[in-house]
């Protein structure tokens, strides 16, 4: 669309334009995403979109601006609402039915993976938790650069995401593994010594244990530093979140558990660092502003021009750095553990947490409930599935985890 409400035809937009699939379209990776699509329109152009199904409207919005081929939604029986959202918002803005062209809907449980396949030079993968992981393989297999928001189906797909994906086809999108990747490339993979994650510590750190007992889902949806969505805000309170960033930088980066670190710092400035065998750290510092990462993602390796903005180096700036206190927030060094063992108990730690993140959400557990729930199912699950690993054994894993964390919580 352009500045006066007129559609642009497909044969307008500028053909080295990058092509992007947005999934999640509709959530806090997603929009961002189409804000930086939207600074840059002769850069990007969006041919597929794909959301849960909760926010039609929103959908055919975004849908009617950027003009992809497919649209889908999870949802089934959101397709329909999606078509008359898409008139209805047509209609709002005043355009005969010639103006816009109806993109293929398709709906239900395989229609965003479809979407994840579709034609297009890089697939940004924003869906939330395990569900992610059908998108991430189908990216994959048709040969798609991945721009990966959605670390869950990498912890949960571990082996199967790894033997798919060519060397480079997967760019991280999380602000901690895109920084680690920008520092990467200041040393041949045998320099490096150790992967420093920064975590924020989140609206609870500096507290003990004892005074996390009485913690409320309000206290701990209010993040200090970042606006996320609502598990992975809570994620970020327990500090399960870092614990799934360990993992993951582990997959992608092929770094062992033991030497990758995490450190506390509030301001959420430092958001990763790199330390080389001769004793030098590099570390990738900005505000904390997802365009940023978002945007590396989608143009990997090239750097979008403003993508957000920099650091005011007119000012003066204190950054903190603190060693994390696992009496505390043992989330971490439980997936460490998970990650150490591999093939099913990654997955069985996300979709554990995911539970008992419903379950607190609703006044079921308490808030160190979370975790210590997650630990119990994570025990009694023990090594794994040994062997070769299957998408019918981390689904299982899946199912089995959330099935065992519903009954510890009181859901079933």
């Amino acid at each position: 669309m352009t500045d006066n409400g007129a559609v642009n035809s497909p044969s307008h937009h500028d053909a080295s334009a990058r092509e992007v699939v947005v999934l999640g379209s509709t959530g806090s990776i997603g929009t961002q995403a189409l804000e930086v699509i939207r600074r840059n329109p002769g850069r990007f152009r969006v041919t597929g979109l794909a959301a849960g199904g909760g926010r039609v409207g929103l959908l055919a919005e975004q849908a009617l601006e950027f003009r992809p081929e497919i649209v889908a939604v999870a949802k089934a029986s959101a397709a329909q609402e999606l078509q008359l959202a898409f008139y209805a918002e047509a209609k709002r803005r005043g355009y005969a039915s010639g103006d816009y062209a109806i993109p293929k809907i398709v709906a239900g449980p395989d229609a965003v993976a479809e979407v994840a396949a579709w034609q297009c030079d890089v697939v940004l993968n924003g869906v939330t938790g395990a569900l992610g992981l059908a998108s991430t393989l189908a990216a994959l297999d048709a040969g798609r650069t991945l721009a990966l928001a959605n670390k869950e189906s990498l912890i949960v797909g571990g082996p199967l995401v790894k033997e798919r994906a060519r060397p480079g086809q997967i760019v991280p999108v999380d602000s901690e593994h895109s920084a680690l990747a920008q520092c990467l490339r200041g040393g041949r993979a045998e320099e490096v010594r150790r992967l420093v994650l920064t975590a924020s510590g989140g609206p609870f750190r500096g507290r003990s244990r004892a005074e996390l007992s009485g913690v409320t889902p309000e206290q701990a949806l209010n993040h200090p530093t970042w606006d996320m969505g609502p598990v992975i805000t809570i994620n970020s309170a327990t500090l399960v979140n870092k614990g799934l960033e360990v993992i993951e930088a582990h997959l992608l980066f092929d770094v062992p558990m033991d030497r990758i670190e995490v450190m506390v710092h509030p301001q959420s400035v430092i958001h990763s660092m790199v330390e080389f065998v001769d004793g030098s750290t590099l570390a990738q510092t900005s505000p904390p502003d997802m365009r940023l990462p978002i945007a590396l993602g989608i143009d990997w390796p090239g750097r979008v021009p403003d993508a957000a903005p920099g650091l005011d180096w007119t000012k003066a700036h204190t950054w903190e750095l603190f060693p994390l206190d696992d009496a505390a927030f043992p989330a971490v060094a439980l997936a460490r553990h998970a990650g150490e063992l591999g093939g099913t108990v990654p997955a069985v730690y996300n979709a554990a947490n995911e539970e008992c993140v419903d379950a607190f959400r609703a006044g079921r557990l308490p808030f160190l409930g979370i975790v210590d729930t997650v630990a119990r199912v994570v025990q009694e699950h023990g090594s794994g599935t040994p062997g070769e690993l299957t998408v019918d054994d981390v689904l299982a894993a899946d199912g089995w985890a959330r099935a065992r964390s519903r009954e510890l919580t009181g859901t079933d």
